[in-house]
């Protein structure tokens, strides 16, 4: 076996029937979860192998956030770059990103009118770096006082409405789509935006026909699909139209709730911001777990924090990226912990419930046997218990240290 080890824990979270584990440790082989025990029996059993001793520390599912912009928005907002130098800027955005203890993304290419990049040149440049990136073909509409629509398969040519509709680049984006990401964007967006420079954020971009025809086409295609989606009024044609998950779905009501139950939807929550409307409150994502709905918690970074939203402590609207997961899962985390529900289901928020999201729910999100290798070595549980990254100590990645704050 390559690359093998016992990796020893005071407690170990592995989001399964397990629970949580005392004095515990992971077996570790090829890049794969071997076994999870007690560490007694665990050594005895694989005497041979070397120990990695972090028995002061928890070990947790590495993080996950199904929804991002942080190839293609982030580094034109976030730095001077030119088309030399995107990418180069994208690279230390994933490296920030991993850092923060997050091994696996969900990534929106929705077409950029500075970047005119294919979301196979994105495919490309990722492929040397220790994260499971999963990508979302998108089309989106910018909130601007002329809208603007963009694709991921027109890159940086602007497009019309009526095209958002037209079956072959429908069809296109969802046969390059590798999950339900915000592929959609049932609302104007305000992006990455101040609400002075779009004020039409918000504005419903399709009829129900049109909405109805782009999710056929998905299904026929064999794909889920997913939108950016807020409002009463939106939620609702999202739900006749039987898309699969809600990225966003602020404003959501309890009636709605219930479909969303019926129907199997799942929902993708934004703390910190990302439509026109105020995000989900801890006191949303607690009543939407209490339906028994799938939610996931995500950044959707690089994003400006909605202006005055009380359960986060931002001052200001500077934009804010993947170091926030943690930051923003917490007082829904800690809210649903009050409420009964322990660590391991709580976790799940920003682990197995976005691995779910990502289809990729059988390769991470848990620390089980056979899955890959993806963990933290932590001060406390993520989310519930620490949100500072610096309380992060080792991330593992298909089972090799990358990130290391001991050193």
């Amino acid at each position: 076996m390559n690359n093998a080890y016992i990796i020893r824990g005071k407690k170990i979270i592995t989001i399964s029937d397990q629970g949580t584990v005392y004095d515990g440790s992971i077996v570790v082989a090829d890049g794969k979860i071997v076994e999870v025990g007690d560490w007694t029996n665990i050594y005895n059993k694989y005497a041979e192998m070397g120990v990695i001793d972090c028995s002061d520390h928890v070990i947790t599912p590495s993080l996950v956030d199904c929804h991002t912009h942080l190839l293609e928005f982030a580094p034109t907002s976030l730095y001077p770059v030119t088309k030399e130098t995107h990418f180069l800027a994208g690279k230390s955005i994933l490296l920030h990103a991993l850092s923060s203890g997050i091994t696996a993304l969900g990534e929106q290419i929705c077409g950029h009118p500075m970047c005119d990049f294919s979301i196979d040149d994105y495919r490309e440049v990722i492929k040397d770096v220790p994260l499971d990136i999963s990508f979302a073909a998108t089309s989106i509409s910018i909130g601007f006082e002329q809208l603007a629509h963009f694709t991921s398969v027109t890159k940086s040519i602007p497009v019309k409405q009526t095209d958002l509709s037209n079956f072959l680049l429908v069809k296109e984006m969802a046969r390059r789509s590798d999950y339900p990401g915000e592929n959609i964007f049932i609302n104007a967006t305000p992006a990455n935006f101040t609400a002075d420079v779009v004020p039409r954020a918000g504005e419903i971009i399709y009829t129900a026909d049109e909405l109805k025809k782009i999710v056929k086409i998905y299904h026929q295609t064999g794909k889920q699909i997913g939108a950016h989606v807020a409002g009463a009024d939106g939620i609702g044609m999202t739900l006749d139209a039987h898309l699969d998950v809600l990225h966003h779905a602020h404003g959501i009501t309890n009636e709605q709730l219930n479909r969303v139950k019926r129907q199997g939807v799942k929902i993708v929550a934004t703390p910190m911001g990302g439509t026109h409307l105020e995000p989900n409150s801890p006191e949303n994502i607690l009543k939407i777990t209490q339906k028994n709905v799938p939610v996931s918690i995500a950044t959707d970074a690089y994003l400006p924090p909605y202006p005055s939203i009380n359960w986060l402590p931002f001052q200001n609207q500077e934009l804010k990226g993947p170091d926030m997961l943690m930051l923003i899962a917490q007082p829904a985390m800690q809210l649903l912990k009050e409420n009964g529900y322990d660590e391991n289901e709580t976790l799940a928020l920003i682990t197995a419930n976005p691995a779910s999201i990502l289809r990729k729910d059988k390769e991470f999100g848990r620390l089980i046997k056979g899955m890959d290798a993806n963990f933290l070595i932590t001060d406390g549980i993520p989310g519930l218990e620490i949100s500072d990254i610096k309380k992060i100590h080792k991330v593992y990645f298909r089972g090799r240290k990358v990130i290391d704050r001991t050193l």
